[in-house]
């Protein structure tokens, strides 16, 4: 991996794009869960009340990552360019879905990757979290008809399955300039991107095959993960892990499984690594990479449905 210092990286992810076998079951389900749909025909895009565009959905036979979108500093681009050339990246301009806009390119595993010029849409410093605490003698909860729709703030991070863990983490190093955040083995990874980001911007687990594992959403407080969690029982999407606490990153989650046995995460209060920090990423044992507490891992999460 390149000395870090002369390394050019990736500042955040501007979107992500999948392919599914039925939009209208994306609609129902995205929308649910607090995003704002909008229908261009071919596609639909999800979006956040500020108008920012965080995934995209394609008809399709199966559910597939369709390509994972990066944003750069116009002063990285050009040295990211010969990174992603440097370790042997495949240039893929003419790929489907691929937009003519910025450098598109296979990873390691296969999956279509953009990385453009474009605003930072990580956060540059911790986000405020809203306290949902009282004081003395003032009920503390809202009554159930009282709480508003759980509408996620942003994009917080994506989880993808790959077959070869080391290899992968190391093409996301040396080409895109994400550092490692910490680690269980070669089971599960956590990377970040050094100007100001999340504990993770990218996950990656093993499985035997790449795919999709999900998209996590953060929101203002630790009510929300849990409201977040009702609301999507209430329209019918019971199935999922949470309410709990993870250890690495440190934030309280709920996830729910989508139609396509993926999952949306709620996730409130995440660990944030400032530009500049050296995080002390470590290697830690399994009982220590998914959750402080919470209910057990049902055995279905980790299922790579496109193994």
């Amino acid at each position: 991996m390149s000395d870090n210092q002369h390394q050019a990286a990736v500042h955040s992810i501007g979107h992500y794009a999948l392919v599914v076998p039925n939009l209208e079951d994306a609609r129902h389900f995205h929308a649910a869960f607090g995003l704002s749909m909008v229908d261009h025909g071919d596609r639909l895009d999800a979006m956040t009340s500020d108008d920012q565009i965080w995934a995209r959905f394609f008809s399709g036979e199966r559910r597939e990552l369709a390509y994972l979108s990066f944003h750069c500093y116009e002063s990285d681009y050009e040295t990211i360019r010969n990174q992603v050339e440097a370790v042997g990246a495949r240039f893929a301009d003419n790929a489907p879905y691929a937009s003519g806009t910025g450098l598109w390119f296979h990873d390691v595993d296969g999956n279509l990757v953009q990385v453009r010029v474009g605003p930072k849409t990580s956060p540059s410093a911790k986000p405020s979290l809203d306290s949902v605490h009282v004081g003395a003698d003032v009920r503390g909860a809202l009554f159930r008809n009282q709480v508003a729709t759980v509408r996620p703030r942003r994009l917080s991070h994506v989880a993808l399955f790959t077959p070869d863990l080391p290899r992968t983490l190391d093409f996301y190093q040396r080409a895109l300039g994400l550092r490692l955040s910490d680690r269980s083995g070669d089971m599960v990874a956590f990377t970040h991107a050094p100007h100001g980001c999340d504990h993770h911007l990218v996950a990656f687990a093993a499985s035997p095959a790449k795919g999709w594992h999900h998209a996590s959403w953060d929101v203002s407080s630790i009510d929300q993960v849990g409201q977040g969690a009702a609301q999507m029982a209430a329209a019918g999407y019971a199935e999922g892990w949470g309410t709990g606490r993870h250890v690495l990153g440190s934030n309280f989650f709920h996830y729910v499984r989508d139609p396509w046995g993926s999952f949306c995460e709620y996730s409130a209060d995440m660990d944030y690594i400032s530009a500049g920090t050296a995080w002390p990423a470590g290697d830690h044992a399994p009982e220590d990479s998914m959750h402080q507490w919470g209910p057990d891992v049902p055995p279905w999460f980790a299922r790579n449905t496109e193994a």
